[in-house]
């Protein structure tokens, strides 16, 4: 494994992280939480020092899982977990037993530090590594509160870090935010991969202009860049994928894939998924990946990338 520092005021990490949203339980298809563990237990035993998760995973499923493992190795020690808040699940809804209701965005300054103050008691630690605001719309980041939350949360030292994962296809429209919030805004998260690469166009080089730390989410493009879907792939209607990579879009997708096979002839040596962790970390912007996993098979492979020698492909 190989290790970096996630921008000038960011901690240090691994190259390869661990995405816990499939974890939680949900929009992943099934999952076996005992799996799911191993799968973590696996990812550390690989070196693998970032784990990325949100309090909307599962609600509230994927951190108590995190939480788990990281008390049957004897603590958190050098992990660093970065979690989101902003996707509202609290409220409650009339046709779930748990008293949840359907997901909306909340921004106010009260609800992002009681959602922070939550997620510090189901992952059991004194302050979150990096707490993002989580892929809010454009009019919501516009709004002081949010802001104003995550400086309070650092002031009292309930966060160590601050972080904004930005709205997926938004990479170049609400790039702005980055500008007006530098000083506070310690890391991003950005939808990047081989298919999808808008963020190169304007946030990348914002990033590298302040300094800012970049975590690469979708690296696999939700497991379509591990080559192993075709357009007879249909997923349960559970499944976010089933929307995220309905019928049409993997018949467009496909057609990107097949120019990509040059790629793949020339390093024969490594998996698809390796090839394209490994392009998602080359970008001089970027500094570590989240491909998500849900069984210690797909953490190694994913794993492997760190080692993955091959020229930047454009």
């Amino acid at each position: 494994m190989k290790y970096v520092q996630l921008g000038k005021r960011g901690p240090k990490v691994s190259a390869i992280g661990f995405g816990a949203w499939a974890i939680g339980g949900m929009n992943w298809g099934k999952t076996d939480d005992e799996v799911s563990k191993k799968a973590l237990h696996a990812a550390f035993d690989e070196g693998v020092t970032l784990v990325d998760t949100a309090d909307v995973y599962g609600f509230g499923h994927s951190e108590e899982l995190i939480a788990e493992v990281l008390k049957e190795r004897g603590g958190k020690k050098d992990i660093v977990i970065a979690t989101k808040a902003g996707n509202d699940f609290y409220h409650a809804g009339d046709d779930d037993d748990e008293g949840y209701g359907p997901i909306r965005q909340t921004y106010t300054k009260d609800y992002i530090i009681s959602a922070a103050e939550k997620s510090l008691k189901r992952l059991n630690v004194e302050a979150l590594d990096i707490l993002q605001l989580h892929s809010g719309d454009t009019d919501n980041l516009k709004k002081d509160d949010p802001w104003l939350a995550l400086e309070q949360l650092k002031k009292d030292g309930k966060i160590l870090h601050a972080g904004w994962s930005v709205q997926s296809f938004q990479e170049t429209n609400q790039a702005f935010i980055l500008d007006e919030h530098k000083d506070l805004i310690d890391v991003i998260q950005v939808r990047y991969n081989l298919l999808e690469r808008e963020a190169e166009e304007v946030l990348f080089p914002k990033a590298l202009e302040y300094g800012t730390g970049v975590i690469v989410r979708i690296p696999l493009l939700f497991g379509f860049l591990t080559g192993k879907f075709t357009k007879e792939t249909r997923f349960d209607k559970e499944d976010h994928r089933s929307m995220n990579l309905s019928p049409e879009k993997l018949e467009h997708y496909l057609k990107e894939l097949d120019k990509l096979q040059p790629l793949y002839d020339k390093y024969p040596q490594y998996t698809k998924a390796q090839i394209a962790l490994k392009f998602c970390i080359s970008h001089p912007a970027t500094h570590t990946v989240i491909p998500g996993a849900k069984t210690p098979k797909q953490v190694k492979e994913n794993c492997g990338a760190a080692d993955v020698e091959i020229e930047r492909y454009e």
